[in-house]
């Protein structure tokens, strides 16, 4: 690489995601000091948040994205805040909450798909008056766990495969409908239906 410039550099590099700053940085400091290693700082040295422990870290969330930050500080005797820094900060990998989405097989797309253009037949050869248009929404008490602490730790959401990016929409107990529906001139009364699974 000697000669090359800094574009260069970067562009040499990008599959890395090593960035324009510290490659600017990296070059300053060996001009300054004939050398790339960090210079010698005052103060207390670093003793927990070291490069073992982030190779470490690395290798334990790359073989399992959904890792728990606080099970992993009682690991290795960490200090919760100081691992959440190491994750975040050093690795610049983020905290990220999976979605809740409702699960469609290839059959039940095709099911779909067959009712969607029976409905639209329909649709062209009747009355628009005589038509009920209906929606229902069903509200279900959370489950045990607390899903605020179910993440996967990733860069991006992109690096996640999506058997784990997901979770299925499934009814649970105690559950309540709320439906409604309006026509053209009138509407129904709002109803409710406890739902049990």
């Amino acid at each position: 690489m000697t000669g090359s410039t800094q574009s260069e550099i970067l562009k040499s590099l990008k599959s890395e995601k090593i960035n324009r700053l510290f490659i600017y940085r990296t070059i300053k400091r060996y001009n300054d000091t004939k050398s790339v290693e960090d210079k010698p700082r005052s103060g207390r040295p670093t003793t927990v948040r070291t490069r073992a422990l982030r190779e470490k870290l690395r290798s334990k969330i790359r073989r399992n994205h959904r890792r728990s930050i606080r099970k992993m500080a009682r690991e290795y005797s960490v200090n919760r805040e100081t691992l959440r820094k190491v994750i975040h900060e050093d690795l610049e990998l983020k905290s990220l909450k999976r979605q809740t989405v409702h699960h469609l097989t290839p059959t039940l797309w095709v099911k779909r798909l067959e009712r969607c253009k029976r409905l639209l037949r329909r649709l062209v050869n009747e009355d628009d008056e005589h038509i009920l248009f209906s929606d229902e929404k069903i509200f279900t008490v959370e489950e045990a766990t607390n899903r605020q602490n179910d993440r996967i730790i990733a860069s991006s959401c992109k690096d996640i495969s999506e058997s784990i990016k997901f979770i299925d929409r499934v009814q649970r107990p105690l559950s309540v409908m709320v439906w409604a529906g309006v026509s053209a001139d009138s509407r129904t009364k709002l109803t409710r239906k406890h739902i049990e699974s």
